[in-house]
């Protein structure tokens, strides 16, 4: 019998987060804050950024507070704030960056900084992150990049908000290839019920949930625990770099 080659032993669970330290650039609501919550029950330390104090201070106590729990306020367009923040940071063992505000619209409606808004704060706000918290990811770190369903299946007109949500992918794939062994993957979404849409007025909602349900096999909207749970994976799998991956109810493919 052919003997096989011995492997260093994982666990089918994945790595642990005990003890590792989780930092969420937009921690203090929606899904980053839904991360969060499951980080900390599964014994991380999360550091919490983002642009409004009370809000994170408000998630810290969500959280329990104590030891486990740091925040610091951050804009992810302000690379002296991005520098502040992990300069404040140990370790990075895992990184997830949903901080962003942006414009979409048609190519016809939207003046050239409303236009560019998606790529300034989404794309480059978290290709700066990265390259602020790089002097501090772990040997086995990894990286969760935000991009969303639209780069793959664009939902309207809204060009640039697809093309950018595009850019977060092959930004993965690249920041893959030159970080490893930190491992660097990208989780899309489809639309999900939650603090983002919540705030919009509930018939633009209401039609766009409509319209996704129609559009996508499982014939709903998400959540943000679903989403959360997809980057808990990826942070967890240690054989998983420069993948994308869709908890889209089956949106991209239909």
């Amino acid at each position: 019998m052919t003997q096989l080659p011995s492997r260093p032993h994982t666990s089918l669970g994945g790595s642990s987060l005990v003890g590792r330290t989780v930092v969420l650039i937009g921690g203090g609501s929606g899904i980053g804050l839904r991360v969060a919550h499951h980080a900390v029950a599964a014994g991380a330390h999360v550091v919490l950024g983002g642009r409004t104090e009370d809000r994170l201070a408000r998630a810290a106590d969500e959280l329990g507070g104590g030891d486990a729990v740091r925040w610091r306020t951050v804009d992810v367009t302000d690379e002296e704030s991005l520098a502040a923040l992990f300069a404040e940071v140990d370790r990075v063992d895992h990184l997830f960056t949903t901080a962003a505000t942006y414009r979409v619209g048609p190519l016809r409606e939207l003046d050239a900084r409303d236009a560019e808004s998606p790529f300034t704060s989404k794309f480059w706000g978290q290709y700066h992150a990265v390259r602020h918290a790089a002097p501090k990811l772990s040997g086995d770190a990894s990286v969760v990049l935000m991009a969303g369903a639209a780069g793959a299946r664009p939902p309207g007109p809204a060009p640039a908000y697809a093309a950018c949500n595009a850019a977060i992918e092959g930004l993965g794939r690249g920041l893959a290839v030159e970080l490893a062994p930190v491992r660097v993957n990208v989780v899309s979404p489809g639309t999900v019920d939650g603090h983002l849409w919540a705030g919009r007025p509930a018939a633009d909602r209401d039609a766009a949930f409509a319209q996704y349900e129609r559009d996508t096999v499982l014939h709903r909207t998400g959540t943000e625990d679903e989403i959360a749970h997809a980057v808990l994976f990826l942070f967890t799998n240690g054989y998983t770099t420069g993948s994308t991956l869709y908890p889209d109810g089956g949106y991209t493919f239909r």
